[in-house]
């Protein structure tokens, strides 16, 4: 079996890549694994940058801006820890002056960061430092802020929290890990009174915020093959939850969806993975499978509505709606916008600044996309 060059793009593989990587095990000439030319077409919807603002410089998989209010946050890992108008671009508070691992996680009130060393440092509302304190170990996934907590998921598969107001640990959860696990965009999610995690071994934890108890478990999916790479199987992106349905996406392993009203009873499932997530628009569910290929499903049953293969191994972000269009980004630095009816292609802007691997933020201006390169955009959409 060949495996695909993104694999090592995804994987954190430690001491295993370092005895396999002179094997020629991980060739990339398979022209199967090639990505896609961009064709020419007609453009049919109408897409523009409106704004651009430097926020450092660098860009990797464990940072995401979020939007909050009229307010963007995001970092770099470069250290830039930033806060910026929605409607204009420009810079409400700049902080930060040491290499991050891993941002921002805000409600707004609090934002959080986590550097090299795995210490998690937050913000207050105006930008000032309010305290920082030591993770179990090393953070590659954006902290979730709210419900009075900043929590974090590291790298020995473990999620703390920490008191939102003094930093004080207040619960630790851990999970038996595999060998191998994950890189890349993976993101946790709060709810009411709750945090929801996805985790290694294809598993999904609802928390109680408060005292750390877990609510419910779930098996997204489970480890197939004969070796730790072929058993790699997070779950990626954010955890979706619309009305009682809670869905995640694994990585080589299947999408589920479970009704959250009937204690966690799995609704439907199919087999397709992703190494990056999914977004809705509560109604379907968009995402790019292992190969790129972009898949529209029905929330309700998981029926396809239709697939689009014309971005083939391009390395695509998870996506992100913007009006009659789901966005995604690629490894050229290209933004393309499908159709959310059919997925035909109906526009693409490269933004620049190297490769898109955070994920684009939906808002009600259009798509954020934070680039390779440091930069935070606004990309507008029209009719």
């Amino acid at each position: 079996m060949r495996i695909p060059v993104r694999l090592i793009r995804a994987a954190v593989l430690g001491l295993a890549v370092a005895g396999l990587s002179g094997c020629g095990l991980f060739s990339s000439t398979d022209a199967r694994f090639d990505p896609a030319p961009l064709t020419d077409y007609a453009p049919t919807l109408s897409v523009a940058t409106r704004w651009s603002t430097s926020i450092g410089s660098g860009g990797d998989y464990g940072f995401a801006p979020q939007l909050v209010g009229d307010t963007v946050y995001a970092a770099t890992p470069s250290g830039t820890v930033a806060a910026v108008d929605l409607a204009s671009g420009a810079l409400r508070w700049r902080a930060g002056d040491e290499a991050l691992q891993a941002g921002v996680g805000s409600d707004g009130r609090t934002t959080a960061v986590v550097t090299r060393e795995g210490v998690v440092v937050a913000y207050d509302a105006q930008g000032k430092e309010l305290w920082r304190s030591q993770a179990a170990s090393a953070v590659n996934v954006p902290p979730a802020v709210g419900n009075g907590i900043v929590a974090v998921r590291t790298t020995d598969y473990r999620i703390q929290a920490f008191d939102e107001s003094t930093g004080k640990l207040r619960w630790n959860v851990q999970r038996p890990g595999p060998a191998l696990a994950l890189r890349t965009s993976i993101r946790m999610a709060m709810a009411p009174n709750l945090l929801i995690a996805g985790m290694p071994n294809g598993r999904l934890l609802v928390i109680d915020a408060a005292s750390g108890t877990v609510r419910w478990e779930g098996s997204v999916s489970a480890s197939r093959g004969a070796s730790d790479l072929e058993r790699i199987n997070d779950v990626v992106g954010e955890p979706l939850m619309v009305g009682p349905l809670l869905c995640g996406v694994s990585y080589q392993g299947r999408i589920t969806c479970f009704d959250v009203s009937q204690g966690g009873r799995a609704v439907w499932s199919q087999d397709i993975a992703s190494a990056t997530g999914m977004t809705t628009d509560g109604q379907h569910l968009y995402l790019p499978d292992m190969r790129d290929v972009v898949h529209a499903l029905d929330l309700k049953d998981g029926h396809e509505q239709w697939k689009q293969p014309a971005l083939l191994n391009r390395r695509l972000t998870s996506p992100a709606l913007a009006g009659r269009a789901v966005a995604v980004g690629d490894y050229e630095g290209y933004l393309h916008f499908l159709s959310r009816a059919d997925g035909s292609p109906m526009a693409r802007v490269q933004i620049g600044g190297g490769p898109i691997t955070s994920p684009p933020l939906t808002t009600p201006r259009g798509i954020v996309v934070q680039t390779g390169g440091g930069n935070l955009m606004l990309v507008g959409v029209g009719d």
